[in-house]
């Protein structure tokens, strides 16, 4: 019980509740459940109508096309929220899959929580449907970001544009990207050997050095203010 708490808390979801409004209001609505990598626990046109905290492991939010190939939308780390985005809608119809991309274990809560008074006290209520209408706004500015990075029409472009938003969100020119090599093609929506391609030339001509998912940006220097500004 204590670890699960302490997992709920590192939420932002919950990090604003008392200990004992999630251990006595929250938890006893929990569902807890663990999944295998490669299951899809959401599909096109399924309903959704609870929520889940990740406790361990990712979720891939993405687009499956019929010949096999997809494209990444989110990767979703410990800690993150699953139909968030989908709960609050008329239909609580999902347009896409979410699939396990590593052994997972989820605390699921129904949407009623949020959405019917009386499941909570109405003050932690508010507090918990202002935190999720938070969340989703951070996604869809997530969006946003992704569609800009792929309406650049070259590769180097696009690779350039995500670095870029990656070094302004985190205040550094060194970081960790959450995409293996094919997630980050299938997030870019471009081929993976031709990325790897690239990003090897972008580091011999000295513009980033990279290993596996780690990045250091030469062409991007921090400036005293915490902005990230080119050189």
């Amino acid at each position: 019980m204590e670890m699960l708490l302490e997992g709920l808390k590192k939420s932002e979801l919950f990090a604003d509740f008392p200990e004992e409004i999630v251990a006595d209001c929250i938890l006893p609505h929990r569902q807890i459940q663990e999944y295998r990598k490669g299951l899809c626990l959401i599909r096109p046109q399924q309903k959704v109508s609870r929520f889940g905290i990740l406790l361990s492991g990712k979720i891939n939010i993405m687009h499956i096309f019929m010949e096999g190939s997809y494209s990444l939308i989110n990767a979703l780390r410990p800690g993150e929220i699953l139909g968030a985005d989908l709960i609050f809608t008329r239909s609580q119809l999902s347009p896409y899959h979410a699939v396990t991309a590593a052994d997972t274990r989820i605390a699921y809560f129904p949407a009623e929580l949020a959405t019917r008074p009386g499941m909570l006290p109405e003050i932690w209520r508010a507090v918990l449907t202002r935190q999720l209408a938070a969340w989703i706004s951070n996604g869809n500015i997530k969006k946003e970001y992704r569609l800009a990075i792929l309406s650049q029409k070259g590769l180097r472009e696009r690779i350039l544009m995500f670095l870029t938003l990656q070094a302004s969100r985190r205040q550094t020119t060194s970081f960790a990207i959450p995409f293996s090599r094919e997630e980050l093609a299938a997030y870019l929506c471009v081929n993976r050997s031709a990325l790897s391609r690239e990003l090897s030339l972008m580091q011999e001509e000295g513009l980033i050095t990279f290993q596996k998912n780690y990045f250091r940006l030469h062409f991007l220097k921090p400036a005293e203010n915490g902005q990230i500004l080119p050189y």
